[in-house]
């Protein structure tokens, strides 16, 4: 990996964890032939081009290097701006916290509507 010194530096790193400039140019301009984006990709990432990714172009490739297991954008930004690197969450984790909380819903409404059974706001129905 070469240094990261720059957030144009750090955007190179997430494109070629991402697959390359022909599949991330793909994804960030469907309209365009796949040789059209990826030529405008890399115009948008060669500092002496005036062509410039847009806030959230830049957000959804560091986007795609985190879906790729690379954290490099999190990395550099936390230690251009003095935080500590996050810990990621990774999909399995955050599948097991969710259905967690989603089964302790779901009993939570059963005990309320229990209680609602007894105190005659709910009949039984067939």
């Amino acid at each position: 990996m070469d240094e990261i010194n720059s957030i144009n530096s750090m955007l190179i790193e997430c494109v070629k964890a991402s697959g390359g400039s022909k599949k991330v140019g793909e994804i960030l301009w469907p309209e365009k032939s796949i040789n059209e984006a990826q030529k405008l990709l890399l115009a948008c990432l060669n500092e002496d081009r005036p062509e410039k990714l847009s806030p959230d172009q830049a957000f959804l490739i560091e986007r795609l290097a985190k879906n790729a297991g690379c954290h490099i954008a999190i990395e550099y930004r936390c230690k251009t701006m003095s935080y500590s690197i996050p810990t990621p969450i990774e999909p399995e984790d955050e599948r097991a916290a969710l259905m967690r909380e989603f089964i302790s819903a779901q009993q939570s409404i059963a005990e309320l509507a229990e209680k609602l059974n007894g105190i005659g706001m709910f009949k039984a129905t067939k």
